[in-house]
């Protein structure tokens, strides 16, 4: 049974910074790209940073420059660091994975809220 467990969210100040994780079981991690989205209220979930099974990422635009997603394979751990934070990234962030060869998202987390105060 495959599970994407998140953790790390919680309320900052603007400036501030979090990181989250996200643990994967039930699948073999190093061969699965994965992706933090996010969601906010009245808002369509959008990929906010992906990373392929090589290691090779890709950002949303409102994004770059602050936020960085990483993987320890030998931790079955997925990461998104999150510096510079601004009240426009609050929203509940989502982990996810996709299966070699899936051209989708095949596995999500149930999401940790992260609250970005003005």
């Amino acid at each position: 049974q495959v599970q994407l467990v998140e953790s790390g969210g919680g309320l900052v100040q603007a400036g501030g910074s979090l990181r989250l994780s996200c643990a994967a079981s039930g699948v073999t991690f190093s061969r699965y790209a994965m992706g933090w989205y996010r969601q906010s209220p009245g808002k369509q979930r959008e990929l906010v940073a992906f990373i392929t099974y090589g290691g090779t990422t890709n950002y949303a635009d409102s994004v770059k420059g602050r936020f960085t997603i990483s993987r320890d394979n030998a931790k079955n751990t997925l990461y998104l660091q999150m510096n510079s934070l601004k009240p426009e990234d609050t929203a509940v962030y989502y982990c996810a994975a996709r299966a070699p060869f899936s051209s989708q998202f095949d596995y999500w987390g149930h999401g940790t809220q992260v609250t970005v105060a003005s």
